[in-house]
């Protein structure tokens, strides 16, 4: 007999066809039939060991985030609550080209400080590996969700260039596009950017066209946080538009916004040049986060010459006045890279977490109400954050427009990620409620989207992103990667009060099978595992 029969469910299949009502059941991780309605009348019905009733709930599969920061939450923290309990049953991890792979000894370090913001400085995780398949043996051990890879094409300039602002040789670009390739072969889904962060953004558009090449050789896809979402973003995603057509490679544009004053209003601009390109063969998708602050680290606003040589580098920049006024000039008045090309408005700069507790006093408040109660100006307080907390502060970054948000969400190629990132004192909410504030507020309360569109935005559209031929849909054979939520009560308890307040509606999640959240409680389950590239 089977494990398990979810009975007279309203499935919604991630197709985004309408929903209909079924009995789902559910044996060694895999879905094994469903018994529709209609065809059940009159007839035995399916039995399993365990019935669940799921009267007056959806079952749909579990919810994909195509932009995670979960590195080494996964790691660190068997709970995940997190994502568990959002009913998300896959992360796609090593977002924004930083991340912990491939690296030798001198570049973990270096990349541990300077993501310590995203990911918490890594003292409390035994960091044993240094190829990517070695992490991905890690997650193998038993995690709380599903984890796939991007390599990060930061952390491989890092190791193979270091964090000079130069061209790479002949020999540095070999050895680059070598990395991604074993990168690949050991199970990475594709290269992921992070081009207003260094060392990244110090690569040319021919050095990264390279590297995409190979990526699409290995079927995978590139993921770049492109090189501005504020002044000259239209320009920023046009130029990954024109790189990986001319690769060949698949993209996937990270947490595609368009903030800052400048940009108000013009998410039809970015959707019609997306359009004219899919309209004329390329690949693309996106991923959005459905709220309209941005979150980053304070160090990431700088402009990118403070940031050559890496973070000791930025480090003594900031402690010499000479340098730091220098620094200041580009953040206030001319509007640094690291900025998207804006100058900074702090009061737009909200400080949600800190490394050191004795700083403890800035987070929740904007760089500018401290330094309106300190009596200082705004860069003297945020000079003495990074160098007290050694680059450690988080961000939010209040420069987002609601009607954008709203129009790009509604795009045919749209799917969610919640770009969460876990530390700090107030995290940004994101981290936990994207995935119920996508059905509860947008679909439900506002009707941006239907349920089964926004489902398989959610589901089926990032698994066929991923090339996963058994996941983002329910289907006989399918995995059993499953969530079930009331429709009239699913929604976000995560604020900007209480960012780490989990959600309402979700009572069960199963990944492969098994239940990682049941009577809306989080079990003991690690059933994730890594989930690894689809040879070509």
């Amino acid at each position: 007999m089977e494990e398990l029969v979810i009975r007279d469910a309203d499935v919604v299949d991630g197709t985004g066809d309408l929903s209909y009502r079924a009995d789902v059941v559910v044996d060694h991780g895999r879905i094994v039939s469903i018994v529709k309605e209609a065809a059940a009348a009159g007839c035995q019905r399916p039995k399993a060991r365990r019935e669940l009733d799921a009267e007056g709930l959806v079952l749909a599969p579990g919810f994909i985030d195509m932009h995670a920061h979960s590195d080494l939450a996964l790691l660190r923290d068997p709970d995940h609550s997190a994502k568990a309990a959002q009913g998300v049953t896959l992360e796609v991890i090593g977002q924004d080209g930083l991340s912990y792979a491939p690296v030798d000894d001198r570049t973990l370090g270096e990349v541990r400080r300077v993501i310590a913001g995203w990911n918490g400085p890594g003292d409390d995780v035994d960091l044993d590996w240094r190829s990517v398949g070695e992490y991905l043996d890690r997650l193998d051990g038993g995690i709380a969700v599903n984890a796939a890879y991007l390599i990060p094409q930061g952390t491989v300039r890092a190791l193979a260039v270091g964090w000079e602002d130069r061209p790479a040789t002949p020999a540095e670009l070999e050895r680059m596009r070598r990395l991604v390739a074993e990168g690949l072969e050991q199970g990475a889904v594709g290269l992921s950017s992070g081009l207003t962060y260094t060392p990244g953004m110090y690569a040319d558009g021919a050095e990264l066209t390279e590297l995409c090449r190979v990526v699409a050789s290995y079927g995978g896809y590139y993921c770049p946080h492109h090189r501005s979402y504020g002044a000259g973003a239209l320009e920023a995603y046009a130029e990954m538009v024109e790189l990986t057509r001319a690769a060949g490679c698949p993209l996937h544009l990270a947490h595609a916004t368009m903030n800052f004053g400048v940009n108000r209003g013009r998410a039809p601009e970015l959707l019609a040049l997306l359009d004219d390109a899919l309209d004329s063969g390329a690949d693309i998708t996106l991923d959005t986060y459905p709220y309209t602050p941005g979150c980053t680290t304070l160090v990431a606003l700088l402009p990118s010459w403070a940031g050559e040589g890496g973070p000791e580098a930025v480090l003594r920049r900031l402690a010499d006045d000479e340098s730091a006024e220098r620094v200041r000039h580009h953040l206030e008045e001319t509007g640094s890279d690291g900025c998207h090309g804006v100058p900074v408005e702090w009061e737009t700069i909200e400080i949600s977490g800190v490394g050191d507790p004795a700083l403890a006093e800035y987070v929740g408040r904007t760089v500018r109400e401290s330094a309106r109660l300190r009596g200082e100006s705004c860069w003297t307080v945020a000079r003495r954050l990074l160098l007290e907390d050694r680059l450690a502060p988080t961000i939010l970054q209040h420069v987002g427009h609601e009607e954008n948000v709203r129009a790009i969400m509604r795009h045919r190629v749209h799917t969610g990620g919640s770009d969460g990132i876990l530390q700090g004192t107030k995290p940004h909410p994101r981290a936990y409620g994207t995935f119920p504030h996508y059905l509860g507020h947008y679909v439900r309360e506002l009707g941006v989207l239907s349920l089964e569109e926004c489902v398989s935005h959610l589901t089926a559209r990032p698994a066929a992103r991923l090339r996963l031929p058994d996941r983002g849909r329910i289907r006989e054979g399918y995995r059993a990667d499953l969530v079930l939520f009331d429709p009239a009560t699913v929604a976000a308890g995560a604020t900007y009060e209480e960012p780490r307040t989990l959600p309402t509606g979700i009572p069960y999640v199963l990944v492969d099978g098994r239940f990682t959240i049941e009577d809306g409680r989080r079990t003991d389950v690690l059933a994730g595992r890594s989930v690894r590239r689809t040879p070509v």
